[in-house]
């Protein structure tokens, strides 16, 4: 196969010449580079170049162009070319526009106009785009098969599981003539759905998370039997934790139940983290932790319970939900929090079956005309309308206080006024979901007056609570369940019960020496993913001054 290509796509034949000489002269060894005058030339040559089986690495497209703008080449041009990482390139007037269009494709980098010197201003851009591209590769995907009930909550966590993990799936339900070829293949029948078919030919029924983890070539077992460091959560904070652990030469594991990314992985687009002006993902941000972290040497785990944790002596230990156990000189308590459960009749035996808690970006596609009602009133409940508005015929978010200022950022709230069909019902609950097989309708409560009304997805982000329940009565805990950490632990300047070393706990130090806490699950913790990251940062400098104290 020939040099794989990066394509640049510009009107302006100045600025054509120039960022493609800036490109050759970088990355002309290793990449072929492609300059277009328009978005319909440069369609017409990825659609010669998929003809002739060639790679496409990134694509650099102007946001201004006649005819066919920036935004809208690149929208076609991923059809063609998945795989391929996008940038756009913007004037500073336009980056206002830039950055709100960017909403609509999914866009790695926008880069301003002009970019010199180009060694700070184009070429550590290009860098991560090429990066990230080799780690992904442009090959044919083999794809997992989930065959399932379209209204079934085993089937949607196992879709759930997948996705969150960056695992390619190919969804088929059971009434499709398809499905029905693959069971009779796989010598099951409807009762065995969920059925989950490998690339390699494998078949599990009704897979558990840990099963399927193990066959599609996630790793659920540890490599070695003590590490320096476990990182119990996969979320900002544990991410965090593993790459400073890692990068600085400790020894360390992630420990995760589900997937990484915790709730913020889920997350449509964060707009207010540092350094992405444009926004990122939740899973374009996870994944790319995740790399930067096993890129460093630490092992991920997924699909492993922890279900206790016990000092022995100088050894801090984990065990899990099927009895096994994982040691180290240290923890960093990473587990992040979940969604509180939705009180209202019905929600129960509906919940994975039109009621959704979080966002459940696998749900999208069947949204389209949709009415999709959001109950909740902070940043993950307006991400999620702002997602789903681009499917669903109208999103409605239901909030329970009178606006949303107390607990959304301005910037998403402008963001949410902005787009039409986004509506907002403040002093409103739900009081009971009904539907046989699925949700059908929704009882909403306003102001005291009840009203049904019909609805097919219900997605919730009423608050969370802390991932603590398998902690014991050695690590203290505030009234909610959160973890007392530093000086929060000292009462009347007095150090915790059962405290065995002679000073205060550190600032993250839980009332178990050398077991830290980062994150959403820390009591008085910032509930936003710099602080997280950050914290999960901290913990790592002072398990290093934990360990030389000892």
């Amino acid at each position: 196969m020939s040099q794989p290509i990066l394509m640049t796509v510009d009107d302006d034949p100045a600025v054509s010449r120039s960022v493609a000489r800036d490109l050759r002269r970088r990355y002309g060894q290793d990449y072929r580079v492609i300059r277009a005058g328009s978005g319909a030339d440069a369609l017409d040559a990825l659609r010669e170049i998929k003809l002739r089986g060639d790679a496409v690495a990134a694509i650099l497209a102007d946001y201004r162009m006649p005819q066919m703008d920036g935004i809208a080449f690149l929208e076609q041009a991923m059809d063609l070319f998945p795989h391929a990482r996008r940038a756009l390139l913007t004037a500073y007037a336009d980056t206002d526009a830039a950055i709100q269009a960017i909403n609509v494709v999914d866009v790695d980098h926008y880069l301003l106009k002009p970019w010199d010197p180009p060694e700070e201003k184009l070429y550590p851009v290009v860098d991560s785009l090429v990066d990230t591209w080799r780690a992904a590769g442009d090959r044919p995907t083999e794809e997992t098969k989930i065959i399932g009930h379209r209204w079934s909550s085993p089937s949607y966590a196992v879709r759930d599981f997948l996705a969150r993990n960056s695992v390619p799936y190919r969804w088929y339900s059971v009434e499709e003539p398809e499905a029905c070829r693959l069971l009779e293949a796989a010598e099951a029948t409807s009762d065995d759905i969920p059925v989950l078919i490998t690339p390699d030919g494998t078949v599990l029924r009704k897979p558990g998370g840990e099963e399927i983890a193990a066959a599609v070539g996630l790793s659920t077992r540890p490599a070695e039997e003590f590490y320096d460091l476990i990182v119990v959560g996969g979320g900002p904070a544990g991410l965090g934790a593993a790459v400073y652990g890692a990068s600085e030469g400790l020894r360390t594991v992630l420990v995760e139940r589900k997937a990484t990314g915790g709730q913020a992985g889920q997350s449509s687009r964060i707009e207010n983290y540092l350094g992405f002006p444009d926004g990122v993902s939740g899973a374009q941000l996870t994944d790319r932790a995740r790399r930067q972290a096993q890129k460093f040497g630490a092992e991920v785990l997924t699909a492993r319970d922890v279900v206790g944790l016990e000092a022995r002596g100088s050894a801090r230990v984990i065990k899990f939900g099927d009895g096994s156990e994982l040691a180290a000189h240290s923890v960093v308590l990473a587990s992040g929090v979940s969604y509180r459960s939705l009180q209202a009749a019905g929600v129960e035996g509906l919940t994975g079956r039109g009621v959704y808690y979080g966002s459940a970006a696998t749900e999208a596609p069947e949204c389209a005309g949709q009415h999709v009602y959001i109950v909740g009133g902070a940043n993950s409940a307006g991400q999620a309308a702002v997602f789903f508005s681009r499917y669903a015929s109208d999103v409605t978010i239901l909030v329970r206080g009178p606006s949303l200022r107390a607990s959304m950022s301005h910037y998403l709230i402008e963001q949410l006024d902005a787009i039409g069909n986004v509506h907002v019902r403040t002093h409103t609950t739900v009081t009971e979901v009904h539907g046989e097989k699925h949700l059908e309708r929704l009882t909403l409560c306003e102001d005291g007056v009840e009203e049904t009304v019909d609805a097919s997805h219900l997605f919730v982000f009423i608050g969370a609570a802390p991932r603590t329940e398998w902690l014991g009565d050695e690590v203290v805990r505030d009234e909610f369940g959160f973890v007392c950490t530093g000086t929060d632990l000292l009462v009347e300047g007095q150090r915790p019960a059962g405290w065995p070393v002679d000073r205060d706990p550190h600032h993250l130090e839980s009332s178990i020496p050398g077991v830290f806490v980062a994150g959403d699950v820390r009591s008085q913790s910032v509930k936003r993913v710099a602080s997280a990251v950050g914290e999960g940062a901290m913990a790592v400098t002072l398990v290093h001054r934990y360990l030389e104290q000892r």
